[in-house]
């Protein structure tokens, strides 16, 4: 009866010992699973479609995810416009279409007329995408 009574409690131990750890992975830090989240975005349709988009334009000359060039970091206008209304995207849509300056400094955006409001739309929600 004894030793029954100790492998019970030997089997509960180590079961709960291996909960333990299974609790601990779920328990990881909500900034760490959002990086995760973040990192995984080829996944995202939106993503998948907007880059493609940009990948076979000129966007590129001006543009680069992480570094300025002609034009601002698509990572800096993320970040500028995170958590902002969705008229954002219908309104920067508009920019890549018709060009502008003024909103990063002097430099003049070249005009690309023959983007479909619906491309540059994908563009724009591509670029919000890589917000940090």
């Amino acid at each position: 009866m004894k030793k029954t009574f100790l492998a019970v409690i030997a089997a509960a131990f180590l079961i709960s010992c291996g909960d333990g750890e299974k609790k601990e992975a779920d328990k990881q830090p909500a900034a760490e699973k959002s990086e995760t989240k973040a990192d995984d975005l080829s996944s995202n349709p939106d993503y998948e479609k907007g880059l493609a988009l940009i990948a076979k334009s000129d966007c590129l000359t001006c543009h680069k995810v992480d570094e300025a060039v002609t034009g601002p970091a698509y990572r800096d206008v993320a970040n500028k416009y995170a958590g902002t209304s969705d008229t954002v995207v219908s309104y920067l849509a508009k920019k890549i279409i018709s060009g502008g300056k003024g909103n990063w400094g002097e430099m003049y955006m070249t005009p690309h007329p023959a983007v479909s409001q619906e491309d540059a739309e994908a563009m724009v929600k591509y670029i919000l995408l890589l917000k940090k």
